[in-house]
């Protein structure tokens, strides 16, 4: 048993120096799993048997056929669609010229953009960059304090981690999902729990709404006790801003937003079919941003399409649409009829928004890349679907649950530890990595001790945002600093993150102290 053990302890100390080292991840755990499984079998200290079933884990309901993990590729597809197509500098641009006339205007703008594209793309470095490049070199030119400029756009730009829905709840839910059932086999459940997707996103939305309230707080406190950090400013510009570019520029991707993550909360639509929505909508927006005025037309079928999403939301929360049942009211059925009607405008909208992506040059690029951010997950997830079964093969599994219930102060002593051991991480390795290695080897043993599957998760969540927010390996800063004006200081970078990181910290306590800030929410829906 102590072979198996030592084996287990230097295959994880192997994957995270090769990771530290800059080896591809995938390739690692895959690879660092296979030799020491190889290794295993060679010493009689690993079951062949094990090995040869990964192949029937990666066909079965784990991976490629698990359906909740479909939504990741079409929120990749959403997030990039409105990237390349500049919705998310409409955005920063219309918010900034709102509000620059308020004193500290550009950092609510900021902060308030950082948490719309949060809610649209949930990619944090896309976010950060995206910020940095249009709002960082206004903000210095206005006389914005360095620290304060680039703090709130490094923090804004991390709320992608939290804000619903994100690509990190989405995989984090998956994790701890499995994790979940592993504590039920544990305890002798037969019930065991249920942790979705629209769960994560329910819980996530209250503390992810609070701490965008801190952030705009702290702003305010700024304005007002330090009026020369953020003093109130005039964009030049040669037009003011119309009622059609503040209602197309803004409030259609409100709208979007709002379309997707509510249809989950209110049980319209699965996770997956909301996604589909998100993505289909984000090949709408980014039409009506790149067409011309002259293709009358082509808008005309965009701004239908667009309207068409919120007619079948409509008939789909109010009517019986089912065509299965014996009878049918004339009322469901003329219900039936607007909605096939509503899909083809809508099929037909998108359609439109495609063609003016690929006249604008940007439809091959978006897919590729999101085919490459795509690809780039699901062989992580298989790396590490076999590094967890080779660890788990050894009894590492075990060995975790053995560590955390001998560590000092219990369950929370645990508790405290296994965010310890995240957080440094964080410095080091991306939040996939964290969550398909690291989450299902502590996750189990703190719900055998009782914490709450989904709480835990929103504060595994909080302490990730924080730790990629942390000086100085945080990642946002790394993407700041390397979008940022050459005359910004890295330690300008650091020292305005530091509040926002004890805004993170006291988030992370009010959730660890109200658990009903991420449990609420989800019990109400469901």
């Amino acid at each position: 048993m102590e072979l198996e053990l030592l084996l287990a302890v230097l295959m994880f100390l192997t994957a995270i120096g090769a990771l530290l080292a800059g080896f591809p991840v995938a390739l690692t755990l895959g690879g660092v799993a296979l030799v020491f499984a190889l290794i295993g079998i060679g010493l009689g200290a690993f079951p062949e048997p094990l090995l040869l079933s990964l192949p029937s884990r990666i066909q079965g309901g784990s991976i490629m056929q698990n359906e909740t993990l479909v939504a990741v590729p079409l929120f990749i597809i959403m997030g990039v669609v409105l990237e390349r197509s500049r919705v998310a500098e409409d955005l920063l641009h219309i918010a900034s010229r709102l509000l620059s006339r308020v004193r500290g205007g550009l950092g609510y703008a900021v902060v308030l953009v950082g948490a719309l594209l949060a809610a649209s793309t949930g990619i944090v470095g896309a976010t950060v960059i995206t910020m940095t490049l249009i709002a960082l070199p206004t903000m210095l030119k206005q006389k914005y304090d360095p620290r304060l400029a680039s703090g709130t756009i490094a923090a804004s730009g991390t709320l992608g981690q939290i804000i619903p829905p994100s690509i990190v709840l989405i995989l984090l839910a998956d994790a701890v999902s499995n994790a979940a059932s592993q504590a039920a086999s544990r305890m002798g459940s037969n019930t065991g729990f249920v942790v979705s997707v629209g769960d994560l996103f329910a819980g996530a939305l209250l503390p992810g709404l609070i701490l965008v309230g801190l952030y705009l707080a702290y702003i305010a406190f700024n304005a007002i006790f330090r009026p020369t950090a953020c003093p109130a400013g005039i964009i030049e510009e040669t037009d003011p801003l119309t009622p059609r570019e503040v209602i197309f520029g803004l409030g259609a991707p409100l709208f979007l937003i709002i379309a997707v993550l509510g249809s989950i909360l209110f049980g319209i639509a699965t996770p997956t079919e909301a996604a589909s929505i998100g993505a289909a909508g984000a090949v709408l927006l980014a039409g009506l941003r790149l067409s011309n005025e002259r293709d009358v037309w082509k808008l005309r079928l965009i701004i239908a399409g667009l309207i068409s999403i919120f007619v079948i939301i409509l008939l789909r929360n109010t009517l019986d649409l089912r065509m299965g049942v014996e009878t049918i009211s004339m009322v469901n059925g003329i219900g039936i009829v607007f909605t096939i009607i509503a899909a083809i405008v809508f099929l037909i909208g998108v359609v439109a928004g495609g063609l003016a992506l690929h006249q604008s040059d940007q439809f091959k690029p978006a897919m590729t890349s999101a085919v490459e951010i795509t690809s780039m997950v699901f062989l992580i997830l298989i790396g590490a679907s076999l590094f967890s079964l080779v660890f788990r093969g050894f009894g590492g599994d075990d060995l975790v649950h053995e560590l955390l219930a001998a560590t000092p102060g219990g369950k929370w002593g645990a508790l405290i530890i296994a965010m310890l051991v995240m957080f440094v991480l964080g410095f080091f390795l991306d939040f996939i990595e964290i969550v398909f290695v690291v989450v299902p080897l502590v996750t189990p043993p703190l719900i055998v001790a009782g914490f709450d599957p989904v709480w835990l998760a929103i504060l595994m969540a909080l302490n990730l945002q924080t730790s990629f927010l942390t000086p100085p390996f945080g990642f946002a800063l790394f993407y700041l600093r390397g979008s940022a004006p050459p005359d910004l200081k890295t330690l300008d970078v650091w020292k305005g993150a530091l509040p926002f990181i004890g805004l993170q910290i006291l988030m992370i306590a009010l959730v660890a102290l109200i658990p009903a800030l991420a449990t609420w929410l989800p019990g109400f829906t469901r």
